[in-house]
C-alpha cells in the first residue's frame, strides 16, 4: 500500500513538472526588444472628467460645440508606469526580427513611437493584419484580454514610450502561450501571415 502510495505521489509530481515545462516551452517572450523603466508612480481612485469648449461661444451651445472630452475614473489603487521601448533593426545576416513576444497587460497602454517604426498584430485578429506606426504616431493597447505582438520589421532602431496603468502591485507584462491561447487565431498561424507580409515587403 505504502509503495502504491508513493508511486501516485511521483506520478503527480511527474505531471505537475510536465504541465510546468510545457507551458514555459509555449510562452513567447521576448526577443532583442529592451524594455526600460523611465517612471513607476502609485495613484489613489481618479474620477477626472476635461472637455474643451471653444472661446466666446453662447451656453446655449456650448455642447454642440464641444471639441473634446475625456474621462479617467479608476477604483482602488493603480500603477502608472513610464516604459522606454527599444527594437533594434532587422539583423542584416539572420534575418532575426526583434519582437516584445506574444503578451497583455492588465491595463491599459497609451504609446508613441519616438524613432523609427513598430509593426503591430493583434491576436484576436483572424487575419493577422498588420499595423504599422511611425515616428511620431500613438496608438492604443487596451489591455485585459488583449493579446498583441510588436515587432521593429525595418532596418533601423525603433523606440517608443508607453504609459501603462494597471492595479496596484499587478504584473505588468503576461507572456501569452502558443498555440491556443490566442482566441481565434494560433500563434503559428500569425506567424505565418508574418512571414507573408514580409516577403511582400521586401
Amino acid at each position: 500500500m505504502r509503495k502504491k502510495l508513493i508511486l501516485f505521489v511521483l506520478f503527480r509530481v511527474a505531471i505537475t513538472a510536465t504541465v510546468l515545462y510545457t507551458r514555459t516551452v509555449r510562452a513567447t517572450p521576448a526577443s532583442g526588444f529592451v524594455g526600460t523603466t523611465l517612471a513607476l508612480g502609485r495613484f489613489g481612485a481618479i474620477d477626472v472628467l476635461n472637455h474643451l469648449i471653444l472661446p466666446n461661444t453662447p451656453p446655449e451651445e456650448q455642447e454642440e460645440h464641444e471639441r473634446h472630452k475625456t474621462l479617467q475614473r479608476t477604483k482602488g489603487l493603480s500603477d502608472l508606469y513610464v516604459q522606454n521601448n527599444v527594437w533594434p533593426p532587422v539583423d542584416p545576416t539572420t534575418g532575426e526580427v526583434a519582437t516584445t513576444g506574444w503578451h497583455s497587460h492588465p491595463g491599459h497602454s497609451l504609446i508613441i513611437v519616438t524613432a523609427g517604426a513598430v509593426t503591430a498584430y493583434e491576436g484576436h485578429d483572424p487575419a493577422c493584419t498588420p499595423h504599422v506606426y511611425t515616428q511620431g504616431m500613438g496608438f492604443v493597447d487596451p489591455g485585459g484580454d488583449h493579446v498583441h505582438i510588436v515587432r521593429n520589421e525595418g532596418n533601423v532602431e525603433a523606440r517608443a514610450i508607453a504609459v501603462q496603468r494597471i492595479p496596484a502591485d499587478a504584473m505588468r507584462r503576461i507572456d501569452a502561450d502558443s498555440p491556443g491561447e490566442l482566441p481565434v487565431l494560433t500563434k503559428t498561424e500569425c506567424i505565418d501571415a508574418i512571414s507573408t507580409h514580409l516577403e511582400s515587403t521586401t
